[in-house]
Protein backbone atom coordinates (compact mmCIF):
# COMPACT_ATOMS: atom_id res chain seq x y z
CA UNK A 1 0.00 0.00 0.00
CA UNK A 2 1.46 3.32 -1.01
CA UNK A 3 0.58 6.19 0.91
CA UNK A 4 -1.30 7.67 -1.81
CA UNK A 5 -3.69 4.69 -2.21
CA UNK A 6 -3.89 4.77 2.01
CA UNK A 7 -5.28 8.95 1.31
CA UNK A 8 -7.59 8.33 -1.11
CA UNK A 9 -9.10 5.47 1.14
CA UNK A 10 -9.68 7.45 3.85
CA UNK A 11 -10.64 10.50 1.04
CA UNK A 12 -14.20 8.38 1.26
CA UNK A 13 -14.74 8.74 4.70
CA UNK A 14 -17.09 11.94 5.49
CA UNK A 15 -15.84 13.78 8.57
CA UNK A 16 -17.59 16.83 10.03
CA UNK A 17 -15.51 19.79 9.86
CA UNK A 18 -14.78 21.71 13.34
CA UNK A 19 -12.17 24.64 14.70
CA UNK A 20 -10.62 23.75 17.57
CA UNK A 21 -9.33 27.19 19.79
CA UNK A 22 -7.55 27.71 22.02
CA UNK A 23 -6.75 30.73 24.39
CA UNK A 24 -2.60 31.57 24.31
CA UNK A 25 -1.48 32.99 27.19
CA UNK A 26 2.12 33.55 25.82
CA UNK A 27 1.10 35.40 22.75
CA UNK A 28 1.22 39.14 23.68
CA UNK A 29 1.27 40.76 27.10
CA UNK A 30 -2.65 39.47 27.04
CA UNK A 31 -2.77 36.45 25.55
CA UNK A 32 -4.13 35.54 21.75
CA UNK A 33 -6.69 33.11 20.22
CA UNK A 34 -5.47 30.55 18.31
CA UNK A 35 -7.88 28.14 15.99
CA UNK A 36 -6.92 25.03 13.80
CA UNK A 37 -9.71 23.27 11.71
CA UNK A 38 -9.87 20.17 12.29
CA UNK A 39 -11.83 16.90 10.86
CA UNK A 40 -10.66 14.29 13.13
CA UNK A 41 -12.70 15.31 16.15
CA UNK A 42 -15.14 12.72 17.32
CA UNK A 43 -17.12 12.06 20.76
CA UNK A 44 -15.54 9.31 23.04
CA UNK A 45 -17.94 8.73 26.11
CA UNK A 46 -20.92 10.08 27.46
CA UNK A 47 -19.93 9.01 30.97
CA UNK A 48 -17.63 10.81 32.23
CA UNK A 49 -18.52 13.07 28.53
CA UNK A 50 -15.19 12.86 26.31
CA UNK A 51 -14.31 13.84 23.04
CA UNK A 52 -11.16 13.36 20.98
CA UNK A 53 -9.45 15.67 18.59
CA UNK A 54 -6.43 14.68 16.44
CA UNK A 55 -3.34 17.39 15.99
CA UNK A 56 -0.09 17.21 14.11
CA UNK A 57 2.75 16.57 16.31
CA UNK A 58 4.63 19.67 16.60
CA UNK A 59 2.23 22.16 15.05
CA UNK A 60 1.41 25.54 17.10
CA UNK A 61 -1.85 23.90 18.28
CA UNK A 62 -0.22 20.51 19.16
CA UNK A 63 2.33 22.53 21.34
CA UNK A 64 -0.14 25.28 22.28
CA UNK A 65 -2.76 21.90 23.83
CA UNK A 66 0.49 20.39 25.46
CA UNK A 67 0.71 23.99 27.72
CA UNK A 68 -2.78 24.82 27.78
CA UNK A 69 -5.79 22.19 28.87
CA UNK A 70 -8.56 24.30 28.30
CA UNK A 71 -9.69 24.84 24.71
CA UNK A 72 -12.99 24.69 22.62
CA UNK A 73 -14.30 22.88 19.45
CA UNK A 74 -17.41 25.11 17.38
CA UNK A 75 -18.72 22.31 15.16
CA UNK A 76 -19.30 24.68 11.70
CA UNK A 77 -22.33 24.75 9.65
CA UNK A 78 -22.37 23.97 6.09
CA UNK A 79 -22.51 28.23 5.69
CA UNK A 80 -18.73 28.55 6.96
CA UNK A 81 -16.58 26.78 4.12
CA UNK A 82 -14.38 30.15 3.92
CA UNK A 83 -13.85 29.76 7.60
CA UNK A 84 -12.89 26.26 7.87
CA UNK A 85 -10.55 26.77 4.88
CA UNK A 86 -9.04 29.95 6.23
CA UNK A 87 -8.18 28.37 9.74
CA UNK A 88 -6.62 25.14 7.37
CA UNK A 89 -4.33 27.40 5.47
CA UNK A 90 -0.30 26.88 5.67
CA UNK A 91 1.60 30.00 6.07
CA UNK A 92 -2.11 31.75 6.74
CA UNK A 93 -1.91 35.04 8.63
CA UNK A 94 -2.05 35.41 12.09
CA UNK A 95 -4.76 34.12 14.38
CA UNK A 96 -4.73 37.07 16.16
CA UNK A 97 -5.98 38.77 12.91
CA UNK A 98 -7.86 35.87 11.61
CA UNK A 99 -10.10 36.44 14.45
CA UNK A 100 -11.01 39.84 14.78
CA UNK A 101 -12.52 38.75 11.43
CA UNK A 102 -14.62 36.39 12.87
CA UNK A 103 -17.75 36.86 15.36
CA UNK A 104 -16.84 34.96 18.13
CA UNK A 105 -18.17 34.65 22.03
CA UNK A 106 -15.33 33.68 24.25
CA UNK A 107 -16.36 30.43 25.98
CA UNK A 108 -17.27 30.80 29.83
CA UNK A 109 -15.67 27.69 31.39
CA UNK A 110 -12.76 28.02 28.95
CA UNK A 111 -12.10 31.56 27.73
CA UNK A 112 -11.51 29.77 24.18
CA UNK A 113 -13.12 31.35 20.87
CA UNK A 114 -16.51 30.08 19.80
CA UNK A 115 -17.32 31.10 16.76
CA UNK A 116 -20.91 32.89 16.06
CA UNK A 117 -22.76 30.58 13.32
CA UNK A 118 -21.52 27.38 14.57
CA UNK A 119 -23.69 24.57 15.17
CA UNK A 120 -22.80 24.26 18.47
CA UNK A 121 -19.70 24.40 20.67
CA UNK A 122 -18.20 22.47 23.16
CA UNK A 123 -15.33 23.41 25.79
CA UNK A 124 -13.02 20.89 26.96
CA UNK A 125 -9.99 20.51 29.18
CA UNK A 126 -7.57 18.21 28.21
CA UNK A 127 -7.27 14.43 30.06
CA UNK A 128 -5.00 12.33 28.07
CA UNK A 129 -2.88 12.47 25.30
CA UNK A 130 -1.78 9.83 22.85
CA UNK A 131 1.51 10.06 20.97
CA UNK A 132 -0.19 8.13 17.33
CA UNK A 133 2.55 8.14 14.50
CA UNK A 134 2.57 11.76 12.88
CA UNK A 135 -0.12 12.87 15.28
CA UNK A 136 -0.98 13.21 18.74
CA UNK A 137 -4.91 12.54 20.24
CA UNK A 138 -5.57 14.69 22.76
CA UNK A 139 -8.87 13.39 24.55
CA UNK A 140 -10.63 15.56 27.14
CA UNK A 141 -13.79 15.63 29.12
CA UNK A 142 -16.40 18.08 28.10
CA UNK A 143 -17.32 20.87 30.61
CA UNK A 144 -19.27 23.17 29.01
CA UNK A 145 -21.75 23.21 26.11
CA UNK A 146 -22.76 26.13 23.72
CA UNK A 147 -25.95 25.40 22.08
CA UNK A 148 -26.32 28.77 19.94
CA UNK A 149 -29.59 29.46 17.76
CA UNK A 150 -27.90 27.29 14.36
CA UNK A 151 -29.35 27.14 11.04
CA UNK A 152 -28.65 24.80 8.34
CA UNK A 153 -26.62 21.52 7.99
CA UNK A 154 -23.11 20.05 9.12
CA UNK A 155 -20.02 20.84 6.82
CA UNK A 156 -18.46 17.96 5.95
CA UNK A 157 -15.36 16.99 4.43
CA UNK A 158 -14.93 14.32 1.83
CA UNK A 159 -12.74 13.49 -0.94
CA UNK A 160 -10.63 16.42 -0.01
CA UNK A 161 -13.35 18.99 -0.27
CA UNK A 162 -15.74 21.03 1.89
CA UNK A 163 -19.27 19.61 1.39
CA UNK A 164 -22.83 20.24 2.82
CA UNK A 165 -25.73 17.36 3.58
CA UNK A 166 -27.57 16.59 0.35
Amino acid sequence: MTEEQFRGALARLAAGVVLVTAHDEEDGPFGAPAGMTATAFLSVSLEPPLVLVSVRTGSRMEELLERQPLWAASLLSERQRALAGRFAMKGRVSDRLLFQEVPHVLGEATGAPLVEGALAGVECRTEQRVAAGDHTLVVARVIGVWLPAAEGGPLLYYRSRYRALG
